[in-house]
């Protein structure tokens, strides 16, 4: 009996204990003592609502890695995934400013075209097939052949002397508003000419391009109007916005380009593209 009373109070100290432990692991919350920081130092401050499906736990708002507001970054083939955030008009301004004369739009009212060169329909008796480019260098004049002796005769402006060419080619890119990459050759020459001009009416490409095989050269619009039926570019065709916009609608690639000689052709055979 004696035994088993003392079991009795050997487990009650046990279990007196054991409820002690218990309470002292659940202490009510104490005061933050002084001199410590808040509570919030140790998280985010208030803001947005965070993601949920990426951080469960309420990590920083998605804003925090983006970007900060702003226009839309460049996307080309030197940043696919969105490249430095500018303007448009900052990067064609930035651009425009390091155009040299020959190159600079055109400030002001147009100046008016010379009615020879208005685009109109003519006769011009070829053997070329209908839907042929016809590029009368000498006489700065563009004919795209309809058949039956008649043609739509465009004014242009072609290569200056030394720039000149003749042969036939293909177009074989078109291109709305295109941006402007100097070629290599064009670089050598003129190490100032800015590496890269986006698309827009300050572009000397001006308002549509017609690429041709695998050439440096191109039929395109113009920022300067009033080179047409002059000797001015590098080798390139340059019709006035409105001309080249109207022949980009009646061509496609595959349109056969022959380019006639000129009195001051440099050379007869279209040079590669470096």
């Amino acid at each position: 009996m004696l035994r088993a009373n003392l079991r009795r109070a050997l487990v009650g100290l046990a279990l007196s204990g054991s409820a002690g432990s218990a309470t002292a692991q659940y202490l009510p919350p104490q005061p933050v003592p002084p001199g410590y920081p808040p509570a919030a130092y140790y998280g985010y401050p208030a803001g947005p609502p965070r993601y949920p499906a990426m951080y469960p736990y309420g990590y920083p708002p998605p804003a925090y890695y983006a970007y900060p507001a702003g226009p839309p970054r460049y996307q080309g083939p030197y940043y696919p995934y969105g490249g430095p955030s500018i303007s448009p008009s900052q990067g064609r301004g930035t651009a425009v400013a390091a155009l040299p004369p020959d190159y600079l739009p055109e400030q002001g009212p147009a100046a008016a075209l010379s009615p020879r060169f208005h685009r109109s329909v003519v006769d011009y008796p070829t053997t070329e097939p209908s839907g042929t480019i016809i590029i009368d260098t000498p006489n700065t004049y563009l004919y795209l052949t309809l058949g039956h002796g008649k043609a739509i005769r465009y004014g242009i402006g072609v290569g200056r002397e030394g720039f000149t060419w003749s042969g036939t080619e293909h177009i074989s890119r078109m291109k709305e508003w295109p941006d402007w990459f100097p070629p290599q050759e064009m670089i050598k020459r003129q190490p100032y000419l800015p590496r890269f001009m986006a698309g827009g009416e300050t572009n000397p490409l001006g308002a549509r391009a017609m690429y041709l095989g695998n050439t440096e050269y191109r039929i395109h619009g113009t920022n300067q109007p009033s080179t047409i039926g002059t000797f001015v570019s590098s080798g390139c065709i340059r019709l006035t916005n409105q001309d080249v916009e109207d022949l980009y609608s009646r061509v496609t690639v595959g349109t056969t380009v022959v380019v006639l000689p000129g009195s001051n052709t440099a050379a007869s055979q279209l040079r590669p593209r470096h």
